[in-house]
C-alpha cells in the first residue's frame, strides 16, 4: 500500500515535472531585464513621427507609444509590478551597435530590417511599412527619379535608402551625383539652399521632416518609391527568449485595438493603414 501511495503521487508530480522541463530558465537579456527590474532601450531624436524629441524634451513618437506598451506586456510575462525605462539616445550610425555591445536592450524607431544587419543584431515582427522616396523643391520640374538625371542627390550614408537610391540609379541607367549625409536635418537644410537638389529617406520621415520647413508648400514628396522598407524593434542577436516575449507582446497590441489607437495618434491625418501595413499587424497578431 505504501508502494502505491507513493506511486500515485509521484503519478500526479508528473505534470509539474513535465511542465518545469517545458519551461526553461530565463536567460541572457530577459534575466537581466527581471533581476535588475529596468530596461535599456535606445532611441532616435530626429525620426519623427516614430522617435523624436517633443519641445519639453520627452521621448514621443509612434515607435516609443509600441515600445511603451511593449514593457507594459514585458512586466506582466515577467511577474514583475513595474520595469523602469532607461532611454538611451542613438544615431543612424550607432543605434545597432548599442543593442549587440549591450548598451541598450531594444531600439525602438525608423530602422529597417535587412538581412545585412542581422549579421550582429536579430528584429522583432514588423512593426511598420514605408518605401525609400524623395524631397524636392516643388518649382523642380521633377516627378520621378528619371527627372534627376544630371542632378546631386542627398541621402544619408550607410542607410538602407542609400543603398535603395544606388540600385535604383543603376537600374534605370541615370546618372546623378549621390551626396553622402550624415542626417536628415542636414539634408533638409541643404535642399533648401540649393546644395542638393533631392534628399532621399523613409517616405514618412521626408513628409514629417518638410513640416520643419521654413516653407512647407516650398517642398514636395515625388509619388514613386523606390523601395520597401519593413520596420521592425531591433534585439539582440540570437536571445530568442527575448525576442519571443517581445513578438508576444506585439502579437497582443495588434489582437487588440490598442494598434489601431497608437497609429491613429500619429498618423490620423493620413488616414486607415495602407494594405502593406494593416498586412504586417495581421500577421503580427500571433496566437499565444
Amino acid at each position: 500500500m505504501k508502494l502505491l501511495a507513493v506511486a500515485l503521487a509521484a503519478l500526479q508530480l508528473l505534470p509539474a515535472i513535465a511542465l518545469a522541463q517545458d519551461t526553461p530558465a530565463l536567460d541572457g537579456r530577459l534575466k537581466k531585464i527581471r533581476d535588475t527590474q529596468s530596461i535599456a532601450i535606445a532611441h532616435r531624436t530626429d525620426a519623427a513621427p516614430f522617435s523624436f524629441e517633443d519641445g519639453k524634451k520627452q521621448v514621443v513618437g509612434y515607435s516609443i507609444d509600441l515600445c511603451r506598451r511593449v514593457v507594459g506586456a514585458l512586466e506582466r510575462q515577467l511577474g514583475l509590478t513595474e520595469l523602469k525605462i532607461k532611454w538611451v539616445p542613438v544615431t543612424v550610425q550607432n543605434r545597432f551597435d548599442a543593442v549587440a555591445k549591450g548598451q541598450a536592450d531594444m531600439e525602438c524607431g525608423s530602422s529597417t530590417v535587412t538581412l545585412g544587419r542581422m549579421k550582429t543584431v536579430d528584429f522583432s515582427s514588423f512593426t511598420f511599412v514605408d518605401g525609400t522616396g524623395l524631397l524636392v523643391k516643388a518649382s523642380l520640374a521633377a516627378n520621378t527619379l528619371g527627372d534627376l538625371g544630371g542632378k546631386k542627390i542627398g541621402v544619408i550614408g550607410g542607410t538602407s535608402n542609400e543603398r535603395a537610391l544606388n540600385e535604383a540609379l543603376k537600374r534605370r541607367v541615370i546618372n546623378a551625383t549621390v551626396v553622402s549625409l550624415k542626417s536628415s536635418d542636414e539634408g533638409l537644410a541643404q535642399v533648401e539652399s540649393g546644395a542638393i537638389d533631392a534628399f532621399a529617406s523613409d517616405r514618412v520621415l521626408l513628409m514629417a521632416l518638410a513640416g520643419k520647413s521654413k516653407d512647407p508648400k516650398g517642398l514636395a514628396l515625388l509619388g514613386e518609391a523606390l523601395s520597401f522598407e519593413p520596420y521592425a524593434i531591433t534585439l539582440p542577436r540570437g536571445d530568442w527568449q527575448m525576442r519571443l516575449a517581445v513578438n508576444s507582446a506585439l502579437a497582443q497590441i495588434y489582437r487588440s485595438g490598442a494598434i489601431g489607437e497608437i497609429f491613429g495618434r500619429w498618423f490620423g491625418a493620413l488616414g486607415r493603414p495602407g494594405a502593406m501595413t494593416e498586412a504586417t499587424f495581421l500577421f503580427g497578431a500571433l496566437q499565444e
